[in-house]
């Protein structure tokens, strides 16, 4: 199996998925509300960074209904919608790339890990950009973390030594604060021919090797 690495993951069509979240609400059917389990706008964050975001059509929505609030919205195609509001920021960039200038009280991935190729390394690296009471929620598929013949990763215990709350049925994953503990693998490439997901879509699986 050819493992995929990062510049070549990102040139990919599967990586660069043009319709997920592309026209997807703030709330409603098929909206961010029901995708998270998680109301937003209750939660009124003062800074939320939500990654992966497709057009920014939601955030722009969420604008109208958290004045107060600072967003920022991070995908790797720049195909942002047209709207625009003072408080919202779209950037184009790859999430293993991008650094934040400062901490989030929220930060959101709406099925957006289904296509990042390290993803026990983007989890780490997300919640460090937490402030030290925020929260961070996200579609993840344990299933889709691999060893390096193929199999799935036990990873929910280390999913919960490291502080996070992952529910496999519903497949979305949360933690509070930055604080956490290294992941025991290294992450070797990812497969961008995995197929189909539990989404329907094509995703990426993600493969680790023990360190040393």
């Amino acid at each position: 199996m050819h493992l995929a690495h990062e510049e070549e993951l990102l040139r990919s069509d599967v990586v660069a998925n043009r319709s997920m979240n592309r026209t997807r609400p703030l709330t409603g059917r098929d909206s961010y509300r029901t995708a998270l389990a998680f109301d937003i706008v209750a939660h009124q964050p003062a800074t939320w960074l939500d990654l992966c975001c497709g057009s920014g059509k939601a955030l722009i929505d969420a604008a109208a209904l958290l004045p107060g609030t600072a967003i920022t919205g991070l995908d790797l195609v720049d195909q942002f919608t047209t709207a625009t509001a003072a408080t919202v920021d779209l950037v184009a960039a790859p999430v293993s790339a991008w650094q934040p200038e400062h901490r989030y009280d929220l930060i959101t991935c709406v099925h957006g890990m289904h296509y990042i190729g390290d993803k026990l390394g983007t989890l780490t690296r997300a919640v460090q950009w937490l402030a030290p009471k925020g929260v961070f929620v996200a579609n993840f598929d344990a299933t889709a973390v691999r060893d390096r013949d193929g199999n799935p990763l036990n990873v929910t215990k280390a999913l919960r030594a490291a502080d996070f709350d992952y529910n496999a049925r519903t497949r979305r994953i949360r933690k509070i604060g930055p604080d956490t503990t290294p992941f025991p693998w290294r992450y070797l490439g990812a497969d961008k021919s995995a197929g189909p997901n539990y989404t329907g879509q094509p995703a990426v699986d993600s493969y680790y090797g023990s360190h040393g």
